[in-house]
């Protein structure tokens, strides 16, 4: 027994070895870390941020913006003062550079009382940016508006090397009880959450179940939300390990790259992907538990927009970890199918699959929709209806289509409709950030652009954004035009 476990001991420690070597093999393969990997700002704690307000939060918020001309700017090398890096002070997409800074929390009222209240949580590396035409659909709609900056976003890639998804958490809690204040407890409370925003805005309408010092939101819209994510997050712990030693410190990024994008990270921590990892766990662990207790019959109705396809969260765990678990309480999933024209449905790979493989049989306890081609043979949008309770589908034809080079959605594109100024294919010209990251279609030769061509190649914008707003003000209830 005592020779199997030292043969046992000398394996475990061989493949550890083995590894640390490859690990930081890979980490030494990496690009020179720059200021803005290695400054962290300092973000309030989860008690700091339990015991703070609204104002308290922008004083902190804005100490952050205020630290970063001296701590990176000022030391961005030679090499790097380019106008495609957003640290460089003389860069366009600088956002000290730019009108409005989307990096930074803020809040829109509209004209006249308030007729409710919304707050927007944006996804891991994003910014209030992401969620701002949605902001302004609810602002038209007379709510009074709350856009978060999650803590660790919006300053340096490096803030997220040190954050917790509790942080983020609580900070959003803080962001609801000022809404709450601001507007009277009679008025509708609304939450919309994206990517990992939608994963903390699902996560705190559980806790307010168990919480009545928790304000309970009335609708809850999740748009490309985090329930699940790859299997490589749960160990990006382990895989940081070499970077406890200061001349491994790349081991601790999974990604090390050019920051061109004035409101979003490129570059990406493991820390990131493991805080990422943790909060879906025990957001899975809480879905079960509550259902299984009968909780979840208290949630508000949900309404969920998800790509069918989706390289960042897990599109199964948003119906088989989430829906499958809803009672019937007017809930809604509607789902962006592929572009399943005659132009794509040879190349398309194995893993397309249909909605209707993915979708249980019905009926279903909630209305789902899949938007997608009338036929093979046209682009041409229709909305694919069939309500909580029946096995009838009912066919809508929609105003908007595929455009042609588009053969799929993808998850940073939902929120963002094809005339935004950063990401639409077709961007409004009255702004202007540096770059129109959406309507680039290039050519040339290899090496020569600071963006690789896989990243340019996936679709930031939705040509059905229209019927996801369309949606939105349907099943929240909301009255554009009629504060």
């Amino acid at each position: 027994m005592t020779g199997l476990l030292k043969v046992g001991s000398l394996v475990v420690a061989v493949v550890a070895a083995t590894f640390f070597a490859v690990r930081v093999y890979d980490a030494q393969g990496k690009p020179d870390l720059q200021p803005w990997h290695t400054f962290v700002p300092h973000e309030l704690s989860v008690a700091q941020l339990d015991g703070a307000d609204w104002p308290r939060y922008l004083q902190a918020e804005q100490a952050l913006f205020d630290a970063l001309p001296a701590e990176v700017y000022a030391h961005v090398n030679e090499a790097e003062r380019i106008p495609g890096n957003r640290y460089f002070e003389g860069s366009p997409s600088n956002p000290l550079k730019l009108s409005h800074d989307w990096n930074r929390s803020y809040l829109l009222e509209p004209p006249g009382v308030p007729r409710g209240a919304v707050v927007l949580l944006h996804g891991l590396t994003d910014s209030p940016y992401s969620l701002r035409h949605i902001a302004r659909a609810y602002q038209d709609a007379g709510f009074l508006v709350i856009g978060l900056r999650l803590p660790g976003h919006g300053t340096v890639p490096g803030s997220l090397t040190n954050v917790k998804w509790q942080q983020w958490l609580a900070a959003t809690r803080l962001a609801i009880r000022e809404a709450r204040r601001r507007v009277p407890d009679g008025l509708p409370l609304h939450l919309v959450g994206y990517s990992a925003g939608g994963g903390l805005a699902l996560k705190y309408s559980l806790d307010a179940l168990g919480d009545p010092s928790l304000p309970r939101a009335s609708h809850l819209t999740l748009i490309s939300p985090m329930i699940g994510v790859t299997s490589y997050a749960r160990f990006a712990g382990l895989a940081g390990l070499p970077a406890i030693f200061p001349a491994f410190a790349k081991a601790a990024w999974m990604d090390v790259l050019p920051e061109y994008n004035p409101f979003k990270y490129n570059s990406f921590p493991l820390n990131a992907a493991r805080q990422s990892y943790l909060l879906t766990s025990e957001l899975q662990a809480q879905l079960a538990r509550d259902a299984e207790a009968g909780r979840l019959a208290q949630l508000p109705p949900l309404q969920t927009f998800q790509s069918l396809v989706d390289y960042t969260v897990s599109t199964p765990a948003v119906i088989e970890a989430l829906y499958a678990h809803l009672p019937d309480n007017g809930s809604e999933l509607v789902l962006f199918d592929l572009n399943r024209s005659l132009g794509f449905e040879a190349l398309l790979g194995a893993g397309s699959r249909s909605p209707a493989a993915l979708l249980p049989t019905p009926p279903r306890r909630y209305r789902s929709i899949v938007v997608g081609n009338a036929s093979l043979a046209s682009e041409q949008g229709v909305a694919r209806v069939t309500e909580a309770g029946s096995d009838d589908e009912q066919v809508v034809p929609l105003d908007q289509a595929f455009p042609h080079e588009v053969f799929s959605l993808s998850h940073v594109a939902l929120p963002f409709p094809m005339s935004d100024s950063l990401y639409g294919l077709h961007p409004d010209e009255r702004e202007r950030f540096g770059v129109q990251l959406g309507a680039l279609s290039v050519r040339g030769e290899r090496g020569v652009l600071l963006v690789n061509m896989e990243a340019l190649q996936r679709v930031t914008a939705n040509p059905f954004f229209p019927y996801l707003l369309q949606r939105l003000q349907a099943h929240g209830h909301l009255q554009p035009g009629q504060p």
